[in-house]
């Protein structure tokens, strides 16, 4: 006769590891479809966004075009050296040559490491929380931030480096039982370091801090550093080889990467900067905001747990370092994101376990329902006073009501608070993807697309033409297959009167003050609509010492 093991709760223990197997599978599978409809949806409809998306889609063009092995290792920039890690743009050309140049195989790459860094995020909670609801909790408050979708969807190197980040720290994690580990932690170095070097060099810092302080037998371990160093190997490589290939050159000092952008800071700027970019970093969080600010408070109060020491180290060290960098762009600090929402998912279930007599913190009810008001104010703002099309005041709407059900539950004690927020918040953002505003920027710039057809038209590939536009515009240079460069009036009056052939784009205000001939002005009614003029001269016209 056989026998199983019977557990008090008089299921089979084989029963329990398989229902928790099943469980463990649905929560991927629901992250993992809710990851791919926010980062992947819509990704194809709008141009590219200048200066970082044109950046990359115009070397991640030349190296799909490009004919020499060494151009998938040492890019270029019109034929200038490009110094900056190549992976991603690598990863661009790769989908390139798959299925052609465009905006959708461009953000594709990008958007599927973010989408991935969900899943990451959700193996991290399990190991430092074990339990599965905070971890869960963790995940869709991560999914749920609007930064982490909005520039995992852009074609930047933000979403693939916070997936990088978060797969370093869960082999960190996984290296304190196993120490085959410490090669994923190396290999995660190498893919950081390959995409943005001084961000590889900060989180293995904060890796080494955590470590000192949670785990300090690894340090002392020939096997982790051995497997570490192997999997930095390909970085270290590729840098060293790049130094030799370049060195001599005036772009060397590029080489050390973001180590340069620190040194040339507007000192009387800084403050206004930091002010500026901080306000914008907590703008970005207001949903999730005193979650978060509840939760950091708690991290003190568990130093003694693994959790807390990493959660202590990745904040503080990150924010310490990476504060130097904040005044060049707020999004910066996106690598932080990551250990928020972690921070507020472990609150989140604390809230959810407490005792039924114990209030929620009022601090939560007045905020969500002033953020309710506030999305009503927009909603009325954008549907009647400016009204654009229906999908802001719907957007508005959304949330509005997202965030008032909130502040209710809240108030009456409701846990059901919870899975409202996430839900909510998953069907505003995704009404924000699918509209025409999930990137606001391109309101306040001219569209590259249609002045790209035009040049197409009247150039050769390769032309250089020279613009009066204010600034450098790289996803005009990508759709047109044209170098387009800035230039003052008296550069582009210098080149008119020197140069054969020669090509001016310029603005109404640019062609007042040059005053180029009408024989020279390419007659088309696209042009004159988009507000530019292109004007042309050659070696036999007559134009050459026209101008004044």
């Amino acid at each position: 006769m056989s026998f199983h093991h019977i557990s008090i709760w008089r299921r089979s223990s084989n029963k329990l590891r398989q229902s928790e197997a099943w469980l463990e599978w649905l929560c991927l599978l629901g992250l993992s479809l809710a990851a791919l409809m926010l980062f992947l949806v819509n990704l194809a409809t709008l141009p590219l966004l200048d200066p970082q998306e044109g950046t990359l889609a115009l070397v991640a063009k030349e190296i799909y075009q490009g004919a020499a092995t060494t151009d998938w290792i040492f890019p270029t920039i019109w034929g200038k050296p490009y110094l900056n890690p190549p992976l991603i743009h690598n990863l661009v050309a790769i989908a390139y040559s798959i299925a052609g140049a465009n905006e959708l195989t461009t953000r594709l790459p990008g958007a599927l490491l973010g989408g991935t860094s969900v899943l990451l995020l959700y193996f991290i909670g399990r190991e430092i929380f074990v339990a599965r609801f905070p971890a869960l909790f963790s995940a869709l408050v991560y999914l749920s931030c609007l930064p982490v979708v909005r520039y995992s969807r852009l074609a930047t190197l933000n979403g693939p480096l916070l997936c990088f980040e978060l797969l370093t720290i869960w082999a960190v994690l996984r290296s304190r039982r196993n120490l085959q580990w410490a090669l994923v932690i190396g290999i995660g170095f190498s893919l950081m370091s390959l995409t943005n070097g001084l961000f590889g060099a900060q989180i293995l810092l904060i890796v080494l801090l955590f470590l000192l302080w949670d785990t300090p037998r690894l340090l002392s371990s020939t096997y982790f550093w051995l497997g570490l160093g192997i999997g930095a190997t390909p970085s270290i490589v590729w840098h060293i080889v790049l130094w030799f290939r370049y060195q001599g050159q005036e772009t060397t000092w590029n080489l050390l990467g973001l180590l340069a952008v620190q040194a040339n800071f507007a000192k009387v700027e800084l403050d206004l900067t930091l002010v500026a970019s901080s306000l914008q970093f907590l703008q970005y969080l207001l949903p999730w905001l005193f979650v978060m600010f509840v939760g950091a408070q708690s991290i003190k109060q568990n130093f003694h747990w693994g959790w807390g020491k990493l959660l202590a180290v990745w904040l503080g060290g990150y924010f310490t370092v990476g504060l130097l960098l904040l005044p060049q762009d707020y999004w910066l600090v996106l690598p932080l994101f990551p250990a928020l929402a972690l921070v507020a998912g472990k609150q989140l279930d604390q809230i959810c376990n407490l005792p039924s007599y114990v209030s929620y913190p009022r601090i939560w009810i007045y905020s969500f329902a002033f953020m309710s008001i506030l999305a009503a104010v927009a909603g009325l703002n954008w549907g009647i006073r400016h009204y654009i099309d229906f999908y802001l005041p719907f957007i508005c709407g959304s949330l509005c009501i997202t965030f008032g059900a909130t502040a209710i539950a809240l108030s009456q004690q409701d846990k059901q608070f919870v899975p409202l927020l996430f839900w909510g918040l998953f069907v505003s953002i995704f009404l924000l993807i699918i509209s025409p505003h999930w990137i606001w920027e391109l309101k306040g710039t001219e569209p590259v697309k249609p002045i790209a057809e035009m040049l197409k038209h009247y150039t050769e590939p390769g032309t250089v033409i020279y613009s009066s536009m204010s600034l450098e515009r790289p996803s005009l240079d990508f759709y047109s297959d044209r170098q387009v460069r800035h230039q003052s009036i008296d550069e582009l009056r210098k080149h008119w009167q020197q140069d054969n052939p020669v090509y001016l784009l310029v603005d109404a205000v640019a062609l007042k003050k040059l005053d180029l001939p009408q024989q020279a002005i390419i007659k088309d009614q696209r042009f004159k609509s988009a507000g530019w003029t292109l004007a042309f001269k050659n070696n036999k016209s007559i134009l050459a010492n026209s101008i004044r």
